[in-house]
Formats: C-alpha cells, sequence, structure tokens
C-alpha cells in the first residue's frame, strides 16, 4: 500500500468518521450543537484503520459488488417483463412493419450518433427484407453528455410523429446527420408539408420531453450501454461488424 494511498483513505475515512460521530448530535439537535469529539478516539481508531486498510478496500469491494448485483437483478427482471410481452412495451413509439407484432426488434438510437447513422442503413434493408415478419420499434436515447443535437433532434422526430411523419423524418435526419440543428428541422418540416405551426408547438411541449425522457428511463432500467441497441422479444441483441448477420439470427433465436 503506497504512502499516497493511504493518506487518500485516512483523509476520506477521517471525514467519515468525523460524520458518523456527530451524527446523533445532529439528529438530536437543529444542527447546530457544538458536539466534541473525543481526539483519543478518533486517534483510536485512525490508527485501526492506518494498520488494516485491507479491510477498508474489502468492504468497499463488497460495497461495489452488492450494488452492481442489486443493479443486475433489476436490469434481469425487466428485461424477463419484455420477453414476456414485448409489445406492452412500446409505449406509443414510432413502429414499423409487421402488423401481428409477434417479432418485436426494439432500437435504442442517437440522431447524433455515427454508428447510429450507419446502423440506419442496415436496418433498413434488413426492415424492407423482413419487413413482413418483424416490428420495428424506435425508442430515444440520446446521449446529450456527448451529441448536443441529439435530443433536439428527438423531440422535432417526435413531433414529426404527430403528423404521421416519424419514418420519413427519422430518414432525412440521418440523412443529413451533419447538418443537424433548428436550420434542417425546420427544412425537413416544411419538406414533408408539416403543419409548422403544431410542429414546433408540439416539439416545444411537455408531452415530447415526457416522451423522449420515458424511451430514456427504459433504456437505463435494462443496462442499454450505448447505441444503437437492439433487441428481438426482449433478448438483447449482441451486434457485431455484420449487423445484418446478426439481425437475421436473432429471428431464428
Amino acid at each position: 500500500m503506497g504512502r499516497f494511498l493511504e493518506k487518500l483513505l485516512r483523509d476520506h475515512l477521517q471525514r467519515s468518521l468525523i460524520l458518523i460521530l456527530m451524527l446523533p448530535f445532529l439528529l438530536w439537535g437543529c444542527g447546530n450543537a457544538q458536539a466534541g469529539i473525543d481526539p483519543k478516539l478518533e486517534a483510536q481508531v485512525l490508527e485501526i484503520i492506518r494498520k488494516n486498510p485491507q479491510v477498508i478496500l474489502e468492504s468497499v469491494q463488497t460495497y461495489q459488488k452488492a450494488q452492481k448485483d442489486k443493479q443486475s437483478q433489476a436490469q434481469n427482471q425487466v428485461l424477463k417483463q419484455i420477453q414476456a410481452n414485448p409489445t406492452a412495451f412500446i409505449q406509443g413509439s414510432a413502429i414499423k412493419g409487421a402488423a401481428n407484432q409477434k417479432l418485436v426488434l426494439i432500437e435504442f438510437s442517437d440522431f447524433q450518433c455515427p454508428y447510429c447513422a450507419k446502423a440506419h442503413d442496415t436496418v433498413q434493408k434488413f426492415m424492407t427484407a423482413k419487413g413482413d415478419r418483424v416490428t420495428l420499434v424506435y425508442k430515444h436515447f440520446p446521449l446529450t453528455n456527448i451529441h448536443p443535437q441529439a435530443e433536439p433532434a428527438a423531440l422535432a422526430s417526435w413531433a414529426a410523429q404527430q403528423q404521421n411523419q416519424f419514418w420519413q423524418f427519422h430518414d432525412r435526419l440521418f440523412a443529413s446527420q451533419p447538418q443537424l440543428g433548428e436550420e434542417l428541422y425546420l427544412s425537413i418540416a416544411q419538406d414533408l408539408k408539416l403543419n409548422l405551426g403544431k410542429f414546433n408547438i408540439d416539439r416545444q411541449g411537455e408531452a415530447a420531453k415526457n416522451a423522449i425522457k420515458k424511451d430514456v428511463e427504459l433504456g437505463k432500467a435494462i443496462g442499454v450501454p450505448g447505441t444503437p441497441f437492439f433487441m428481438m422479444n426482449g433478448l438483447p441483441i449482441q451486434a457485431s461488424e455484420n449487423l445484418l448477420t446478426d439481425l437475421e439470427a436473432a429471428i431464428k433465436s
């Protein structure tokens, strides 16, 4: 154990210890109690920690594992629900393809993600060949921390969906990905002859934000690691460089 790590642990644990020792006083009063901490007790505890740092590391690792296991269990539970009834998770999302919804392909995507744009071409080929058997469901998963136009584009596409033009708008966004921005959204809306007043009101409204938020929450609940991400009837597809082959294999599995 290096001196730097030992000091880091000591400083962190010292702060934690002070909070723990002060807790009874803070709970009893309104936060203004001048609680004293026995320096001998503090020194003794810190000395024990200093001599046994592995105990702290083991505790942290145990806690992290427990949190990870808890998260994994929650994700598996949601995935089982989707597998049992995939159509229940369409929830107003844009769909196309087979009307019987026996094979439901859910795609989590981001309009500013270059990998999503690449996957878009493949998905189009797949749906052209298998659209009579597969129902494609689009879920918004904008990576707002790295793609500033991902959410505005998602909101605009949702507004287009309210006028039954989602897929046309969706295709144009991916085709013009380098130009994503306000000018493009309005241009596409005009080309599709959308009602611009309704389009602007819808994409700026709470309903649009809530719809995108619901998709993102679902994605997080099942542990979507990034975009694009695909599931066939609730079973995640391990996508490779040959996405078309992976999608076709998912039908047979």
